[in-house]
């Protein structure tokens, strides 16, 4: 394992950690500001006066990556280019030409988001080490031409947990298993596991998770920070190691509501190598502050919905007490339930199966250096390296997704992808039109379960994304409580292209309970 942590180099940032990386309480400050309470908006006003430069923001994070970063296990690597990148920035910024509110602030990447620069994109497989993309994939064309200061790469649960049912997300061979920040021996949930510890953390001022069903929605609220999964096309998609592109998108993770807006604000537009995200220009906003007020919730209706799976009586006490808050804040709160669940569970993973194999092969095909060459070489590669790749669970499924045609027109897929899509779409079209509402909320997560590797983690996990993810429609969290020292989200979800509501409901919530705390990085608990 220790051959591969030296991936995460911070060759830049040799000197000692200097005085101001954070003060005496612990808190993460830098030139004087403490960055929990700081948003984008308050660095940028901070880059502008003079009083703290993108060079030194990207420092301060190098620093406290080299530092924290053995014991969570969130970066696999950072970026050689990131102090250039910085440099840049802020030479713009002299002469006022600063590109946006983006513009030398340091951006993780999930690390299966194609970068073409001298980071690999790994999906945190040694399978891909030596991949080469010959191209920056969409959502990174666009952070570089907003400024953004490409930080590094962030672990995953490998292969964005798209491998094995026994596997226990955030693990991966390249980096170990990534440690939840508020109970380190907790887990930190999703595929998005790396990006949502290090925002949590302060490894970044934001990141860029993934997520096919639950990836951002789930690490978002077990680390207390909020995640935004965008309504499919409104993000590219090209140029990410794909599970499937059905459902397939990246979106922001950020520790509050305006940098994810911001964010999301940055990633969005149309991408050519991604035509449904032509199909969706319309729908790209340039500035998603403008919809964000404190008074967002006075005359909403907000449907209530009890179905998801298992709700511990913790979470089950804290969605109670935020149902409480929004109605003081203005909205109306009503009882729902969601139609055609059983449809999606019987359509959805038979569908992903084929998509993942045609999925895979398609990416691999395209994208140089050398790797295996399709799931079958994959399947080859671990078998071969199982000491390596395998040494808690095998991948069964990828054995089952080889298995299938791998043709996205083969008839019995056809029906069962359009059987789990259109009873999701239905599920939420009618039940927000139904009850007239503005939105849904549910919980997002029990308080993290103890990492047991090999133990598989699905029975502990909250089922609140699926309606969303499969219909392609908009969800996101944002810190409802606390379990003890444990973080509890709140998933809101809306129909497509609903993220200006979802993010005005979302704000009005957070700027009302302020409910996010400091990691406390406590070892173990209970």
């Amino acid at each position: 394992m220790a051959a591969f942590l030296v991936m995460v180099s911070v060759a830049s940032a040799t000197t000692a950690v200097p005085a101001w990386a954070a003060d005496r309480s612990g808190r993460p400050v830098v030139a004087g500001i403490d960055l929990e309470r700081a948003t984008i908006p308050d660095l940028q006003r901070a880059m502008r006066s003079g009083r703290l430069s993108s060079v030194e923001l990207t420092t301060f994070y190098l620093h406290r990556i080299r530092k924290l970063n053995p014991t969570l296990h969130a970066v696999l690597s950072t970026n050689p280019d990131a102090l250039r990148l910085a440099a840049e920035s802020d030479v713009r910024r002299l002469r006022h030409r600063s590109k946006g509110p983006m513009d030398g602030i340091p951006v993780l990447l999930k690390d299966n988001i194609d970068t073409a620069d001298r980071q690999p994109t790994t999906a945190g497989s040694t399978a891909l080490l030596e991949s080469r993309p010959y191209r920056d994939a969409g959502v990174v064309e666009n952070l570089r031409e907003a400024g953004a200061v490409i930080l590094g790469k962030a672990n995953l649960s490998e292969w964005s947990s798209y491998r094995s049912t026994s596997s226990s997300n955030g693990w991966s061979p390249l980096a170990g298993q990534t440690a939840n920040p508020y109970v380190l021996d907790r887990n930190p949930c999703g595929s998005s596991s790396g990006p949502g510890v290090a925002v949590a953390a302060h490894l970044a001022t934001v990141a860029v998770g993934t997520e096919t069903d639950g990836s951002i929605s789930c690490p978002s609220g077990a680390n207390g920070i909020v995640g935004v999964k965008p309504s499919l096309g409104l993000v590219s998609r090209s140029g990410i190691v794909p599970v499937s592109k059905q459902q397939d998108t990246a979106g922001p993770m950020a520790r509050n509501v305006v940098d994810a807006a911001i964010l999301l604000a940055a990633l969005n537009g149309a991408d050519r190598r991604d035509p449904i995200t032509v199909d969706a220009a319309k729908q790209s906003i340039d500035d998603y502050t403008k919809f964000l007020h404190p008074n967002a919730l006075r005359g909403k209706r907000i449907g209530v919905w009890r179905e998801v799976y298992t709700p511990d009586d913790t979470t089950k006490a804290a969605f109670e007490q935020a149902l409480t808050r929004l109605r003081k804040l203005g909205a109306t709160t009503v009882e729902i339930t969601i139609p055609y669940l059983d449809v999606i569970a019987a359509n959805e993973f038979p569908a992903i199966r084929t998509e993942f194999k045609h999925d895979i092969n398609a990416y691999l095909a395209s994208t140089g250096g050398k790797h295996p060459a399709d799931l079958a070489g994959l399947i080859q590669y671990n078998l071969d390296n199982a000491a390596i790749e395998m040494p808690y669970w095998t991948h069964n499924l990828w054995d089952r997704s080889q298995a299938t045609t791998g043709d996205l027109n083969d008839p019995a897929y056809r029906a069962m992808r359009e059987a789990a899509t259109s009873a999701a779409r239905r599920g939420l079209d009618e039940t927000l039109r139904g009850a007239k509402l503005d939105a849904i909320v549910a919980p997002t997560n029990n308080a993290a379960w103890k990492t047991q590797l090999g133990v598989g983690d699905g029975a502990l996990l909250i089922d609140s994304s699926g309606p969303a993810a499969v219909s392609g429609y908009a969800n996101m969290t944002v810190p409802m409580a606390y379990a003890g020292p444990l973080p509890l989200g709140l998933s809101i979800m809306g129909g497509r292209f609903s993220e200006p509501s979802l993010l005005a409901i979302a704000y009005a919530f957070e700027q009302d309970t302020k409910v996010r705390r400091l990691p406390t990085f406590i070892p173990s608990i209970g």
